[in-house]
C-alpha cells in the first residue's frame, strides 16, 4: 500500500509541475559538433552512426548509474548486474563476454579507460564529472585501435565561461542509497578549473551487495600563449563492493533477493584504489596547422576475494597519443588531414591464494597460502591517417586507414623464483581501412554510407591453455562494416530523425569456453554476422514560451546469428547469438516549464535473450518505467536550488539486468544464468550552487 500511494503522490507531483512556463530548448542535436575525432564535424555531416549524450540527457536520470542513459540509444545495451556488475555490447558485439565488458573502447578526455587487454571499465566514473558522452557504432573510427564494437568517449565536466560556483549535492533513495557531492569551479578568460568528490553507497537489493564508492576529479584547462593551451586530469577512485554474484532460474522468480550461496559465505567482494591521470596540450600553429598531444597513466591496486581463490592484483599503464593536423586545398576542394599515433604499456601482475571461508563459518573470507603468481607486459601500438575532402557543397568524403600491433609477454614468477621465463607473443600487424560518404540531399537533411573494418584482439587470459602456456593459434577477430543511414530535420526542425541500415561480418570469432569457475579457453571458432535497423525520433510536439513537450522514440531491430560455429562436437551453426536481444525500444516524454518545472518518463522493452550458444534457454522479454520530476529555483537571488523525486522500475517487473551467458552448473546445481533487477525503488535530492 505504502509503495502504491508513494508512486501516486510522485505522479500527482508530476503531473501539477508541468502546468507552469517552460524554457525552450534551442539547440538542435544535427547541430552538434563532435569532439572526439581528430577531424571536428558536426553530427549532421558525418558519414557514420555517432550518438551523443549531453549532460541534459544524464540529469533525467537518477544521475547514479550510467545505465539507463546508455540504453535509450539504438544499438547499445548495457546489463547492470549491480553497480559494479555489468556488460556493454554494441550492436552484438561482445554479447558473449563472461564478465565485463570487452570489444570496445572507451576513453575519458583522451585517455584511456580500456586495459591493454581490451576490458573497459567505466561505472566507477562519477555521472557528476560528465559533461557529453560521444558514441561511435561499429569500427567507424580508424584513429582508435582494436574496438570492433566501436568507441565509447567521455568528457569533462567544465565550469561555464567567465563563471565561479560552488555547489552540494546529495541523493537517497530505496535500499539504503545515499549519494553525498560536492563541486565547485572557476573560469575566466585563460584558465578554466572543474573539481569533484563524490561518495556514493548503498546497502543493496540483495544479500552481499553493499557498495561504497569514493571518487575524486580535477579537470583543468590553461591557455600558455595566444594559440595554445594546456590541460590536466586527475581522478581518484576507492572502491568496495560486495558481491551476490548470479543465481539460478527457481531463485529469480521466488527469492531474487539471494545471493549465490558459496559469494553469500564467503562474503565476496572486490576493492580497489584507482589512479588515473592526464596532461594534453593544443596549438595552433597557423590557419593550416594544428597539433594535438598527450601523455596518460593509470595505477590499480585491487584485492578480491572469491570462494574459489583471492585475487591479489596491480596495474601500471602509461602511454602517449598525439595527432597532427593539416587543413588546406586538394585540387580548389577544402580538404582536413590527420595523422597520428597512440602508444601504451600496461604491466600487470597478480597472485592468487586459497580461499579458507570454510574453516571458519560466518567469518566470510580468509587468505591462505599462495598458489599462483604471474607477470604480464601488455603493449599496444596503434598509427593512423585520416583525411575529409568536401568533394563539393554537398558530398563529403571521409576516409583513413590505421596500422596496429598488439604484443603480450608472460612471466610465471611462482614456479621459479629466480624469475621464470618470458613468453612473448603478438598477433602481428593489423589493417583498419575505413571509407565514408556523406550527401546533403536538402538543407538539414544528409545520406551517408561507409564500409570499414575493425578487429579485436583476444586477452591475455582466453590465449593461455589450461597449462598456462600460450596459445599461438589464435588469431584477431576481424569485422567487415557496411552501413548505409539517413540523419535528418522536418517541420522547422521540431523533428529530428536517424535511420541507419547496418551489417558487420566477423571472421575469426572467439569463443570462450568454460573449464572451471574462473578458467576459460579461448578458440576461433567460426564466423558470425550482425545485422540490423536503428532508429531515432525526437519530436519537439508543443514549443511554446513558457511550455514545451517533447517525445522521443528509438529502437533496434536486428537478426544476430552464428554463421559457422562449431564447438568440440556440437554445431551451432544458425543459431541466435548469445547474449544479446534482438529488439530494444525506448519511448519517453520530457515536459518542461519556464519556472523551473520539469518531468522526464521514461519506457523501455527488452526481448528475450538467448542464455547459451544452443538456443535451449531464453530469458524473459520485460519493460521498465522510470519516471523523474525537478523543480529549480533561487533563494535570496543567489543560490540556484534544485529539488527532485523518481521511482525506478515503476511497474515493479520482475526481471535479469544482467545475464552470465553459458553458465555451467556444476555437480548437480542449477546453472546460474541470472542476476536479478531491483525492484521498484524510489530516490530523491537537492542541491545548493552559489555562482558568482
Amino acid at each position: 500500500m505504502f509503495k502504491k500511494s508513494s508512486f501516486f503522490l510522485l505522479f500527482l507531483c508530476s503531473a501539477t509541475a508541468v502546468f507552469g512556463q517552460i524554457k525552450k530548448d534551442t539547440i538542435a542535436l544535427s547541430e552538434i559538433t563532435l569532439k572526439g575525432s581528430p577531424i571536428k564535424n558536426v553530427l549532421q555531416n558525418t558519414a557514420s552512426s555517432v550518438s551523443v549524450i549531453t549532460t541534459a540527457d544524464i540529469n533525467k536520470s537518477d544521475g547514479i548509474i550510467l545505465t539507463p542513459v546508455l540504453n535509450k540509444i539504438p544499438g547499445v545495451t548495457m546489463q547492470q548486474g549491480a553497480f559494479n556488475t555489468n556488460r556493454i555490447t554494441i550492436r552484438g558485439i561482445g554479447a558473449r563476454s563472461q564478465y565485463g565488458t570487452n570489444k570496445i573502447k572507451a576513453y575519458f578526455d583522451g585517455i584511456p579507460l580500456t586495459s591493454g587487454e581490451g576490458e573497459t571499465t567505466i561505472d566507477d566514473i562519477d555521472l557528476g564529472a560528465i559533461e557529453k558522452i560521444e558514441i561511435i557504432k561499429g569500427p567507424n573510427s580508424t584513429s582508435f585501435g582494436s574496438g570492433l564494437g566501436g568507441v565509447i568517449q567521455l568528457f569533462s565536466r567544465e565550469t561555464p565561461s567567465l563563471e565561479s560556483f560552488g555547489k552540494s549535492t546529495i541523493t537517497f533513495g530505496s535500499f539504503g542509497l545515499l549519494q553525498q557531492r560536492l563541486s565547485a569551479g572557476y573560469s575566466d578568460s585563460q584558465t578554466n578549473v572543474f573539481t569533484s568528490f563524490t561518495d556514493l553507497q548503498s546497502d543493496g537489493f540483495r544479500t552481499n551487495s553493499s557498495y561504497n564508492r569514493k571518487s575524486f576529479n580535477l579537470h583543468a584547462k590553461q591557455k600558455i600563449v595566444p594559440n595554445g593551451s594546456l590541460s590536466f586530469l586527475g581522478t581518484f577512485t576507492r572502491l568496495k563492493a560486495f558481491i551476490p554474484s548470479s543465481i539460478n532460474e527457481t531463485d529469480l522468480k521466488n527469492n531474487p533477493e539471494k545471493a549465490a550461496a558459496t559469494w553469500a559465505a564467503a562474503q565476496g567482494f572486490e576493492s580497489y584504489d584507482k589512479f588515473m591521470f592526464g596532461l594534453g596540450y593544443e596549438h595552433q600553429f597557423s590557419e593550416k596547422w594544428s597539433l594535438q598531444t598527450s601523455v596518460f597513466s593509470n595505477f590499480k591496486d585491487a584485492y578480491e576475494p572469491r570462494p574459489f581463490d583471492i585475487l591479489d592484483e596491480k596495474i601500471n599503464a602509461a602511454g602517449f597519443r598525439s595527432n597532427v593536423n593539416y587543413k588546406d586545398q586538394l585540387f580548389s576542394l577544402p580538404f582536413e588531414l590527420s595523422f597520428g599515433t597512440e602508444l601504451s604499456t600496461e604491466k600487470y601482475k597478480y597472485s592468487l591464494f586459497k580461499n579458507l571461508y570454510k574453516s571458519q563459518p560466518g567469518q566470510g573470507s580468509i587468505q591462505g597460502d599462495e598458489f599462483s603468481a604471474v607477470k604480464q607486459n601488455r603493449n599496444y601500438t596503434n598509427y593512423f591517417l585520416q583525411m575529409e575532402l568536401w568533394i563539393s557543397e554537398k558530398l563529403h568524403l571521409e576516409t583513413g586507414i590505421a596500422f596496429n600491433t598488439t604484443k603480450y609477454s608472460l612471466q610465471d614468477i611462482f614456479e621459479n623464483n629466480s624469475g621464470g621465463q618470458k613468453m612473448p607473443f603478438t598477433f602481428g600487424n593489423v589493417w583498419s581501412p575505413r571509407i565514408g560518404l556523406s550527401y546533403k540531399v536538402s538543407k538539414g537533411k544528409n545520406i551517408f554510407t561507409s564500409v570499414s573494418k575493425g578487429f579485436s584482439v583476444p586477452s591475455v587470459a582466453e590465449t593461455l591453455t589450461p597449462e598456462g602456456q600460450i596459445n599461438t593459434d589464435l588469431k584477431p577477430e576481424i569485422g567487415w562494416n557496411y552501413e548505409l543511414g539517413f540523419k535528418g530535420n522536418w517541420l522547422k526542425n521540431k523533428v529530428y530523425t536517424e535511420v541507419t541500415f547496418y551489417t558487420t561480418q566477423i571472421e575469426n570469432l572467439l569463443v570462450a569456453r568454460r573449464t572451471a569457475n574462473d578458467q576459460f579457453v579461448g578458440i576461433n571458432a567460426g564466423s558470425s554476422s550482425h545485422t540490423g535497423f536503428e532508429f531515432l525520433v525526437n519530436y519537439k510536439l508543443l514549443e511554446l514560451t513558457q511550455f514545451q513537450i517533447t517525445p522521443y522514440f528509438s529502437g533496434a531491430v536486428n537478426t544476430f546469428k552464428f554463421k559457422e560455429f562449431l564447438d568440440g562436437g556440437a554445431n551451432y551453426s544458425g543459431n541466435q547469438l548469445t547474449g544479446v536481444p534482438e529488439k530494444q525500444f525506448n519511448f519517453g516524454v520530457d515536459l518542461n516549464t519556464k519556472n523551473g518545472f520539469s518531468v522526464n518518463t521514461s519506457f523501455r522493452t527488452i526481448s528475450k535473450i538467448p542464455l547459451n550458444d544452443s538456443n535451449t534457454k531464453y530469458s524473459e522479454r520485460y519493460s521498465l518505467l522510470d519516471i523523474k520530476t525537478t523543480y529549480v529555483f533561487t533563494i535570496l537571488k543567489i543560490l540556484k536550488t534544485e529539488l527532485n523525486a523518481g521511482v525506478n522500475n515503476a511497474l515493479d517487473t520482475k526481471y535479469a539486468a544482467n545475464i552470465l551467458p553459458n553458465a555451467v552448473g556444476f555437480g548437480t546445481a542449477a546453472p546460474r544464468y541470472f542476476y536479478p533487477g531491483n525492484p521498484v525503488n524510489f530516490y530523491g535530492g537537492f542541491s545548493v550552487s552559489y555562482v558568482f
